[in-house]
């Protein structure tokens, strides 16, 4: 199943007070394995960015307003998720967000089917932090590059959080009959093969002098 780890910055918190996007960041994954698609870029919200959003990710109004406008990049985010389910984590913000922009240029809100992952990590630890940090520090996850929020930083740890939510370790393993260990990076296929070596008559033989010899020295 195809989904997308979606997450956005914007100008500040609530759609009611006129804030808007400035940042849409996405990264497709398939049976819980990134692929190689991505969704990115930063907008102009065509208003000022308040004080604290902008202690939050950085984007300064000089540099969004050299940026598209959301009516400039909307069918192609559409297309990028269509069809797919979403997870996001409070889902509540950033769809509220996300409709809101639709909804001033005359189009549909969202309808994809959507995962929030803040819902899962409560149910999960009820009465702890579920933040993206607390999760990325509970399951180990290396948030370093964290310095402020970017929506694609925060989409490449999602991935990782909720793969750990959903207590799946690693992605599915496709075994194939091959001689090649192959694993890629974030935003790539991820392939493991099996490799099966068999031993040798020699090696056979020494394994059953060995085992004789370790049940003598152990039982007699």
């Amino acid at each position: 199943m195809k989904e997308i780890i979606l997450d956005t910055e914007t100008t500040g918190l609530s759609v009611k007070d006129g804030h808007r996007i400035v940042e849409i960041g996405c990264v497709e994954i398939e049976n819980l394995i990134p692929t190689k698609k991505s969704f990115h870029c930063y907008l102009n919200p065509e208003r000022k960015v308040s004080e604290k959003a902008l202690a939050v990710h950085g984007y300064s109004d000089d540099f969004l307003s050299k940026k598209k406008k959301f009516k400039e990049i909307v069918d192609d985010f559409l297309k990028f998720i269509e069809g797919k389910r979403l997870i996001i984590h409070n889902a509540e913000f950033d769809l509220s967000h996300l409709n809101n922009e639709l909804k001033i240029i005359g189009r549909e809100g969202i309808k994809n089917e959507v995962v929030d992952t803040l819902v899962l990590a409560r149910n999960k630890f009820p009465g702890s932090s579920t933040s993206l940090d607390a999760l990325c520090k509970k399951y180990r996850i290396d948030n370093s590059n964290r310095e402020q929020h970017s929506a694609l930083v925060d989409c490449g740890l999602l991935v990782k959080v909720y793969i750990n939510l959903l207590d799946q370790k690693e992605p599915t393993l496709d075994f194939k009959k091959s001689d090649n260990v192959k694993t890629e990076n974030f935003h790539t296929n991820v392939s493991y093969f099996k490799k099966v070596i068999k031993p040798t008559k020699e090696e056979l033989i020494n394994h059953q002098k060995y085992i004789k010899s370790s049940l003598k020295k152990n039982f007699f």
